[in-house]
């Protein structure tokens, strides 16, 4: 999460507090109120990202003319520059750290395609570029070379801008001022990407691999998305498929979207994606947010189960640790003495059938409650498909005679589809808290 005071601009933050109330800050949690910028008029949004935009293109000329002295560049090139940057074309931010797994270079696969792409007379579209390399990464260093040299092309000179020196300063500015913030990490090495979630926060859209935060974010009609899922191994490839639905995305989908307007010259159903951008993804990935789901799921529940133990002079504590050490003075030695588990091989499963399976355990002395047994599903993988986990459900205890524990399941087919299913026994104790804490599993 973000923290949504620091990173609004201060013309969205005004929209807020008149459309949300004064308080809307500290009441960040309250998902109705996000709601009410959809009764925000659809020109006063796009007079405001317009008004944004025409700031960020206003920094960027001042931005180039302070570089362009103290660096000794092309002056007359700086010129043509500024003069070509366009306050109403479509503008699409990418800044970063510049790793290479960002893939910053898959814009440029084809670059008469982009050329075609960001020089249409009738729909303009500019792209900003900003970030630094580790200065021990050199493969990065000369991703951020060849983007500066290919803005310096003839075609590009104004359509692809690289600025230097990216800092806090020019993130804000990015952030509220492009209209679509892009990231074209490789799956799945995207950790979160909050420069995204700062960017919906301020009517911005966001374009990227569903990977990161935007796997959660993702809402349809508030944004656009490549899917999870890879289609080659060959990560050369996967680059030349992503870029192509790249560019088939902006030419058939996002460009036309933002120059469709209606009578008002406002594109109706850009600004209504803003809305649920704000509506839908921004709430979700605040602070205020993150902070809540800490207190609640962690904290909370911490606070409760620590003044449990400490009850008694820490007696909860000290048997659990005996329990523990009985457990694996006995783990080794139990024994699988019977099982029946329905035969996939002869074909007999059916959706909505139920069938049922036992196991007897010798528990060395241990008790059946101390013992749990489960099944667990997964749907099998297949060519470039991972194994997905489907689920799992512990089996009853129906019967006990000395050391020997009967165990059974019924499992009813919800769906169609080829499954791996293990069967695996596991220590059970009601105070601890996840399984993890005592790691231990047998399977069948």
């Amino acid at each position: 999460g973000v923290h949504l005071p620091t990173w609004l601009g201060p013309e969205w933050k005004k929209l807020y507090e008149k459309t949300f109330g004064e308080d809307c800050f500290l009441r960040q949690e309250e998902r109705e109120m996000w709601e009410r910028i959809k009764q925000v008029p659809g020109k006063e949004i796009w007079d405001l990202k317009s008004q944004e935009r025409g700031g960020l293109i206003n920094y960027i000329k001042e931005r180039l003319a302070v570089a362009s002295t103290r660096m000794m560049d092309n002056p007359g090139q700086m010129i043509e520059i500024s003069t070509a940057l366009n306050k109403d074309a479509l503008t699409i931010g990418f800044a970063r750290r510049f790793a290479t797994y960002k893939r910053a270079q898959l814009l440029f696969r084809d670059l008469e395609r982009l050329s075609r792409i960001v020089n249409n007379p009738e729909k303009p579209v500019q792209f900003v570029f900003a970030g630094k390399a580790h200065p021990r990464d050199i493969p990065g260093q000369d991703l951020i070379k060849m983007i500066v040299e290919i803005s310096k092309r003839p075609e590009f000179i104004g359509k692809i801008v690289f600025l230097q020196n990216y800092d806090i300063q020019l993130a804000k500015r990015l952030v509220r001022g492009v209209d679509i913030w892009l990231n074209t990490p490789t799956r799945p090495l995207e950790a979160s990407g909050t420069s995204g979630e700062k960017a919906v926060m301020n009517g911005t859209m966001h374009f990227s691999v569903l990977d990161g935060w935007w796997a959660e974010g993702y809402r349809e009609d508030a944004g656009w998305m490549l899917p999870i899922e890879r289609s080659f191994d060959n990560q050369e490839l996967q680059d030349e498929l992503d870029a192509e639905r790249i560019y088939t995305l902006l030419e058939n989908n996002i460009i036309e979207k933002f120059y469709r307007r209606d009578k008002e010259d406002i594109p109706a159903e850009w600004v209504e994606m803003i809305r649920n951008t704000i509506a839908r993804v921004a709430p979700e990935f605040t602070m205020n947010r993150m902070l809540r789901d800490y207190i609640d799921r962690f904290y909370m529940k911490l606070f409760a189960r620590s003044k449990i133990l400490r009850e008694k002079d820490n007696l909860i504590p000290k048997e659990l640790a005996l329990w523990k050490h009985k457990i694996l003075e006995h783990w080794k030695n139990i024994k699988v003495v019977e099982y029946d588990f329905p035969d996939v091989t002869r074909g007999e499963f059916v959706v909505g059938n139920t069938y049922t399976g036992k196991v007897v355990l010798d528990l060395d002395g241990l008790s059946a409650e101390e013992i749990g047994v489960e099944i667990v599903h997964t749907r099998s993988g297949s060519g470039h498909e991972p194994l997905l986990f489907r689920g799992k459900k512990e089996f009853e205890c129906t019967r006990v005679d000395g050391v020997l524990a009967e165990y059974t399941f019924q499992q009813k087919v919800a769906e169609t589809g080829v499954f791996d299913i293990g069967f695996r026994i596991f220590p059970k104790h009601e105070h601890i808290p996840h399984r993890m804490d005592f790691p231990l599993v047998r399977w069948i």
